[in-house]
């Protein structure tokens, strides 16, 4: 094996698949077991779709600020 400046594609993988099984994932989103990998930062697909109903529902939403109608106008008249 190389040394650890080269990156090969194999020190690379091996360092890859160590942290893949030694890191700590944290609590599932949704249900709080331990994440897993592969459905990070989830446990099991079920979670995920889970969240995925949430977000599509709009149970979840993104604060944004509120826009007075003048504000809109003024802005779109200077971008054209």
């Amino acid at each position: 094996m190389t040394d650890k400046k080269s990156g090969s594609p194999d020190l690379v993988a091996k360092f890859m698949a160590d942290d893949a099984g030694a890191a700590d994932l944290g609590p599932c989103a949704i249900c709080g077991r331990p994440a897993t990998p592969e459905y990070r930062p989830f446990c099991t697909r079920r979670c995920a779709d889970v969240d995925l109903g949430r977000w599509l529902r709009g149970s979840y939403a993104i604060p944004a600020g509120r826009v007075d109608e003048d504000d809109e106008s003024e802005s779109s008249a200077r971008e054209a």
